[in-house]
């Protein structure tokens, strides 16, 4: 099943799926929030640091398989698997999109 996902979030899932931080960090606003786990990052070289040592050192990949708009926000649903405990959890992703950009991510499990 293929998702018609926003521009941002599909390059953001695709860069995901290669493991490759550049392209995970450049649909992200200037000024985009992540949410993960009770943290708070702001700006892009925090979100940078979160990528690259929570996502690619633990080749951890995301495959949305269930998309829904919540409150103005991209819903997507779906399992992370790589090498990390418990792999693979189920997440939650909201994304708010702003100029084609990902404004603000929350990732929940």
């Amino acid at each position: 099943m293929s998702l018609e996902l926003p521009t941002p979030i599909a390059a953001y899932v695709a860069a995901n799926a290669r493991l490759n931080a550049d392209g995970m960090l450049k649909p992200f606003a200037a000024d985009a929030v992540l949410l993960d786990n009770g943290a708070v990052l702001q700006g892009r070289a925090e979100i940078r640091r979160l990528l690259e040592e929570a996502v690619i050192a633990a080749k951890a990949i995301f495959t949305p398989d269930t998309l829904r708009h919540e409150n103005g926000q991209v819903v997507l649903e779906g399992p992370a698997r790589g090498d990390f405990k418990g792999s693979p959890i189920r997440f939650i992703y909201r994304f708010t999109l702003e100029d084609d950009a990902i404004k603000t991510l929350e990732i929940t499990a």
